[in-house]
């Protein structure tokens, strides 16, 4: 899955409100980066790099998974599939996003 497709299939999970009341980037480093902005309603998501109160760095590979439901938010952070800096309770709400 590319970055777009996971762009689209976070955008249609996100609907117009998360609930996350927060921004929240996932960090795929060369490959890009997919932000959500829960602070405005309705969200959006985009790929446009910029602050956010929580940052996931994270594969592109393990940010399909976790779109797709392969893997689980907190079974992932317990194996290290990716780190979380930032807002923690923000993070606590990725299972309501994914």
């Amino acid at each position: 899955m590319d970055m777009q497709a996971i762009t689209e299939a976070l955008r249609a999970k996100v609907g117009q409100d998360s609930g996350l009341g927060a921004v929240l980037k996932f960090d795929c480093g060369e490959d890009g980066v997919a932000v959500i902005d829960g602070k405005n309603v309705p969200n959006s998501v985009s790929n446009a790099d910029c602050e956010a109160d929580c940052t996931v760095a994270i594969t592109r590979d393990n940010l399909a998974a976790l779109v797709s439901g392969a893997l689980n938010p907190m079974n992932g952070f317990m194996m290290g599939k990716f780190k979380v800096s930032g807002d923690m309770s923000v993070a606590m709400k990725l299972s309501r996003v994914v």
